[in-house]
């Protein structure tokens, strides 16, 4: 699955217009699939419903609440590209929340608990690691909107209508959205925390890291040379960068450590 994913996003810049847009509908349900099974196979139905309860219905609740009022991100509309729609939210796009809060809590955890705390996690450590878990899987997902937003706003997927302040070179998205997404994303790995309880991780979560890793260096690359989108190629690339990097160094330590 995690290989079908892989190649409907290198599809992406080869498709355009209609085919396009459907083939971004066919990646987030892939994608959706791929975290949503993942978390049923490594950690049962019960973790599997409280990904969805809290990141599809809380993505699908926050959009809703965006498009009504502009709150949090800013005003913006969606456009008929993406399929359906409820209350202004095509159904895909709580979907896509789903897709990369899983990686992203998945990757914190394995970045804020070095191997002696997982195998006897003291009270204390474990309580500051929860913390820095949310937070740090909060800012894994808020960054990869850096690549999501100016690619799918260049489509008029989705446009704001006053965006601005922006980052420079990248008209179009306010600096407003960056913000709510850090603050929406930390408030749903919050309720993730509470609802999934304490998690080790296993060696199944591999996979996870690696569509992590996967969409990083695709959204840099995509974005600087096959896109057309330079500058949010470097955004994109540091914000996720935070915790894509670090992860990507704490596996080739622990590889050359065995």
């Amino acid at each position: 699955m995690l290989g079908l994913l892989v190649l409907a996003e290198i599809g992406y810049p080869l498709a355009s217009g209609v085919q396009r847009a459907r083939l971004v509908v066919v990646t987030v349900l892939v994608g959706y699939t791929v975290s949503v099974a993942h978390a049923a196979a490594t950690r049962a139905w019960r973790a599997a419903t409280a990904l969805v309860l809290v990141t599809t219905g809380g993505g699908f609740a926050v959009e809703a609440t965006g498009v009504a009022t502009g709150f949090p991100f800013g005003p913006y509309a969606y456009g008929t590209a993406l399929g359906p729609r409820l209350l202004g939210v095509p159904l895909v796009i709580p979907l896509a929340w789903t897709w990369m809060a899983w990686p992203a809590w998945l990757v914190a955890g394995r970045l804020t608990q070095p191997a002696q705390v997982r195998a006897r996690p003291g009270r204390d450590r474990a309580g500051r690691a929860g913390a820095g878990r949310v937070l740090l899987a909060g800012i894994g997902l808020a960054g990869w909107d850096l690549f999501l937003d100016p690619q799918m706003v260049a489509e008029r997927y989705w446009i704001w209508r006053s965006p601005r302040p922006t980052l420079p070179a990248v008209p179009d998205v306010p600096v407003s959205n960056y913000l709510g997404w850090l603050v929406v994303a930390t408030v749903l790995m919050g309720l993730l925390s509470w609802s999934l309880g304490p998690d080790r991780g296993t060696g199944a979560d591999r996979v996870m890291y690696a569509l992590y890793l996967w969409t990083y260096v695709s959204g840099v690359l995509g974005h600087a040379v096959f896109l057309g989108l330079p500058a949010s190629a470097l955004w994109g690339g540091l914000a996720m960068g935070l915790v894509a990097v670090p992860l990507a160094v704490r596996l080739v330590r622990e590889s050359t450590a065995w």
